[in-house]
């Protein structure tokens, strides 16, 4: 038993509130480079300040969406690659923002760990970043959590929070009717959904994170944390464009519980799986893990990270739209009568 009695700081206790400090001051280069219309105040105070009216909005309406990693962010903890998980972060909240028809405004982050590592805490928010500057959202705020005791050394939660707007009468889905075309645009990769099972398939594989991947260059670890691709500037073109019903954002349950989710009562949708090539990633996951073509649809996004429902008369319109904008467009079905998603030939 000691007989101190005082003199104790929180920095012994586990908490360097100067270590915040040098973080907020390297972020916030990063930060500011996602200004945008509407931003009145960002980092440094209580809360921040948006103006909807600066932004060009006169009747809004405002869109939330929060959203995780999931246990991708082990992978990152296990390999020290940092740089792109803040980018998964934001397209995670972003490309759903995007399905209900709004622009996505701000985001917020907040990090969680036992001990804040500066540098590494530093990498991850820049590549937040990274990711709200590509979707022409600011980055306005967030909490940096340190809880000793909370995390094993070296890790960390992530979560953010992303609000958009509309004008009222544009929210979506709105018009999806029988015979609309199913527009699915290629995915980077895994994204941020199946990563439970992705690791449990590397287990079994015996492979280290170091080791040669299998189905890309580079090591396996680098490759499976290859980040969610941003739809957002793409997405809100083809709204603009006038034609599209709906979108859907294919992330945890695949195309099999997504798709489901914007279309009305009495409506199904028809998906020709032979619409496009399997990603090596997804085939080689597939057969690493004997998994079965309906598990590998339900889990992943199997090389479709996004859907739009659009009027059939302007699907080859807004697939040149959304071709020059880099996305790869495939026509991979169409909306019938019925319920959820049936599915015709074979994807492995």
């Amino acid at each position: 038993m000691t007989d101190r009695k005082n003199g104790l700081t929180y920095a012994e206790a586990g908490v360097d509130i100067d270590a915040g400090n040098a973080l907020v001051d390297r972020i916030k280069p990063a930060a500011a480079r996602t200004t945008r219309p509407g931003v009145m105040s960002g980092l440094g105070g209580f809360g921040a300040l948006f103006d909807l009216k600066a932004a060009g909005y006169d009747d809004p309406i405002l869109v939330a969406a929060t959203d995780g990693v999931g246990t991708k962010l082990k992978i990152a903890i296990d390999t020290g690659l940092y740089d792109t998980i803040g980018v998964d972060l934001v397209a995670m909240c972003v490309n759903d923002l995007v399905c209900q028809g709004a622009e996505p405004l701000f985001f917020l982050d907040y990090f969680a760990t036992g001990k804040l590592e500066v540098e590494a805490a530093a990498r991850i928010v820049e590549g937040i970043a990274t990711g709200c500057a590509a979707s022409g959202c600011a980055l306005i705020g967030g909490e940096t959590a340190e809880m000793p005791g909370m995390y094993a050394p070296g890790d960390f939660d992530l979560a953010g929070f992303a609000v958009g707007a509309m004008n009222r009468g544009a929210e979506l889905p709105a018009g999806v009717g029988e015979g609309d075309v199913l527009l699915g645009l290629g995915s980077d990769g895994v994204h941020s959904n199946g990563y439970s099972l992705v690791r449990r398939v590397v287990e079994c594989s015996g492979l280290a994170w170091d080791a040669a991947s299998p189905f890309a260059e580079g090591a396996l670890g680098e490759a499976l944390l290859a980040p969610t691709r941003l739809y957002v500037k793409p997405a809100l073109a083809a709204v603009r464009a006038g034609g599209v019903h709906a979108l859907a954002h294919i992330t945890g349950g695949g195309l099999t519980e997504n798709l489901p989710r914007v279309l009305p009562d009495g409506l199904g949708a028809e998906i020709d799986l032979g619409a496009w090539s399997l990603p090596p990633v997804f085939r080689w996951l597939a057969e690493e893990g004997g998994l079965e073509q309906a598990e590998l649809l339900k889990t992943f996004n199997a090389g479709i990270g996004m859907v739009l429902v659009v009027a059939a008369d302007r699907a080859e319109a807004l697939s040149g739209l959304l071709t020059e904008a880099g996305e790869t467009v495939h026509r991979i079905g169409q909306v019938v009568p019925g319920v959820g998603v049936r599915y015709a030939g074979a994807l492995l």
